[in-house]
């Protein structure tokens, strides 16, 4: 596996609580309620201890290294975003693309920033990804993804996730002209109510785009990083709060 999807996993497995001032702050921030912080503080942890341990050392697999399973000769390709150091699998004589969690058929794959990098900019890693790959696999590769079906028109595919991104992200431009939190931003994004089982997905997402714009100075944050309120600064009642708006 990668390097970073190992320590990523070693990171992960370590977290068996109890659960971090800073999360709870960071949910509490992105205006969640207290009900749900305290399901967040007892969720905590769970992961750590449902998971098998990991091993003790790995081999380690790299972008463009080239391995061989079964007499095939395979390439290594890597996309971010999703996760820190996804390993896709190319197949060089049938052009057979396994591409796991970074390209799938229907959906588009979670990014999401997390307590742990709250500052983090995980859509632009994946964006350039998926332009990377559009020179790096071919349109008439068989796409084995980690969700939904196998399919083929793996150019077309990556051309509507980017083209359906840059929509999504000018929508949600749009809606910051007035104070907004990152809950506050779900109907932009998602259409659609969020249940209170991925409500940490939603949230993370939501971040996601939120810094996505900040990072290209679209948007602006107020005050300190603790809080997503959104709007001009003159227009919030506690300027210690975080905002996304419009910048001037």
């Amino acid at each position: 596996m990668s390097r970073l999807e190992y320590v990523t996993g070693r990171m992960l497995l370590a977290d068996t609580g109890p659960a971090p001032e800073s999360g709870a702050a960071f949910y509490r921030a992105a205006g969640w309620s207290d009900e749900q912080i305290e399901g967040y503080r007892t969720r905590y942890g769970m992961f750590g201890k449902a998971v098998r341990p990991m091993p003790p050392e790995f081999t380690r697999l790299s972008d463009g290294d080239g391995i061989e399973i079964d007499g095939d000769a395979w390439r290594i390709i890597v996309g971010t975003g999703h996760s820190p150091e996804h390993v896709c699998l190319l197949r060089e004589r049938d052009d057979l693309f396994i591409s796991g969690d970074q390209l799938l058929p229907r959906i588009s794959s979670n990014i999401s920033v997390w307590p742990t990098e709250p500052q983090s900019d995980p859509l632009k890693d994946w964006l350039d990804s998926l332009e990377a790959l559009k020179g790096r696999i071919p349109e008439n590769a068989l796409v084995l993804p980690s969700h939904g079906e196998p399919f083929r028109g793996a150019h077309a595919r990556l051309e509507a996730l980017l083209r359906g991104h840059d929509v999504a992200l000018r929508r949600l431009e749009r809606t910051l002209a007035e104070p907004k939190r990152a809950v506050d931003v779900f109907p932009s994004l998602f259409g659609r109510a969020v249940g209170e089982g991925v409500l940490g997905m939603a949230t993370g997402e939501a971040i996601a785009h939120l810094n996505y714009l900040e990072a290209q100075g679209r948007i602006g944050a107020i005050a300190t990083r603790t809080a997503w309120t959104g709007g001009p600064e003159s227009k919030l009642e506690n300027p210690h709060e975080r905002a996304c708006s419009r910048r001037a």
